[in-house]
């Protein structure tokens, strides 16, 4: 095995540590990275050269700066050409201000680095205004809290990865894997990736995270007659929905429903409909070992094949890949 010090530095790629962010992403990206170069060639058979610089950042104490608090190199000077926001540990609704991260990393993004995140670090990302009016991805869960606090960013929660080049977002919590395989494929090769992924027993980057997201009713709007609604769509789910008499029980026009419902939920009474309906039959496929069609009956729909058709958009698996990836019978 090559030391690390004949290796040739292709990068460095720094890690910003903020109040509450997830510690474990900081430290498995940095070992990924470390392991991306000392181990792949044994793994792949191929001989590499190459390395991956890491740092770690944090702002001063008491100061209006941020500096460095680790190095895997620490005799070079600085080059960063990656930084990455990483998870956080609480809603977002609980993040403290991040102005002197974001201004440092505007200066940076117009030095030529990279900027990344993942999960709730894209509201790190997006108090520096750089992703306005383009697409980011977050955690399924944080998706609404982004897109209402930056409006102007077009949130693509759908995404496990978005890749624009100059800036990277990943989803979920756990997406860091999704992106430190992605940089390491942009750096050091697929072939080096593929290793890397197998030897740390992890699949390569995933492109969507609708098969994990679940389906989460705002209850806390404050519309008491569209609240009355809700409550009967999740009781009677499995009944036939028509608008007009969902609108006859919140005592409005159907127009005025359709806006007030839009308004409280943010999304249409016949979305709604469906995710509550698919959203029993992700229970029953994981925890029943009932047949696919009798499941679509179940949840309201009398057409199997519709059934299937509406649970692959929203899920973006079929119900036979759902259930062979998340059932438990």
């Amino acid at each position: 095995m090559i030391n690390s010090a004949e290796r040739t530095v292709v990068a460095e790629i720094g890690l910003l540590i903020y109040p509450d962010c997830q510690l474990a992403a900081v430290y498995g990206l940095t070992d990924m990275f470390r392991i991306a170069a000392d181990w792949a060639e044994s793994i792949s058979g191929e001989v590499s050269l190459r390395a991956i610089r890491v740092s770690h950042w944090q702002v001063k104490p008491d100061d209006e700066t941020v500096e460095c608090v680790w190095d895997s190199h620490p005799d070079a000077p600085h080059r960063l050409s990656h930084l990455i926001a990483p998870p956080g540990l609480v809603i977002p609704s609980k993040m403290v201000s991040m102005a002197v991260p974001a201004r440092w990393m505007n200066t940076l993004y117009h030095e030529g680095v990279t900027l990344c995140s993942v999960c709730a670090g894209a509201f790190v990302l997006a108090e520096t205004g750089l992703i306005d009016h383009r697409r980011a991805t977050t955690h399924w869960a944080f998706a609404q809290a982004l897109a209402e606090r930056f409006p102007a960013v077009d949130v693509a929660a759908e995404n496990m990865v978005i890749d624009d080049g100059d800036i990277i977002t990943a989803g979920g919590i756990l997406a860091w894997t999704d992106l430190g395989l992605t940089l390491i494929e942009k750096l050091l090769g697929t072939g080096t990736m593929l290793a890397t992924a197998r030897f740390l027993l992890i699949d390569p980057p995933r492109r969507e995270q609708s098969t994990y997201a679940a389906f989460i009713p705002d209850f806390d709007h404050g519309d008491g007659e569209i609240l009355r609604v809700q409550h009967r769509l999740h009781a009677s789910f499995a009944d036939p929905q028509s608008i007009e008499e969902m609108a006859a029980l919140a005592g409005m026009t159907p127009r005025t429903f359709l806006r007030r419902f839009q308004k409280a939920t943010g999304i249409r009474p016949t979305e709604y409909v469906q995710q509550v309906r698919i959203m029993k039959a992700r229970d029953a496929l994981e925890l029943t070992g009932r047949s696919v069609d009798h499941i679509a009956w179940e949840v309201g729909y009398t057409d199997p094949s519709a059934f299937r058709k509406i649970f692959r958009k929203i899920t973006g698996v079929t119900p036979g890949q759902y259930r062979q990836r998340f059932g438990i019978t």
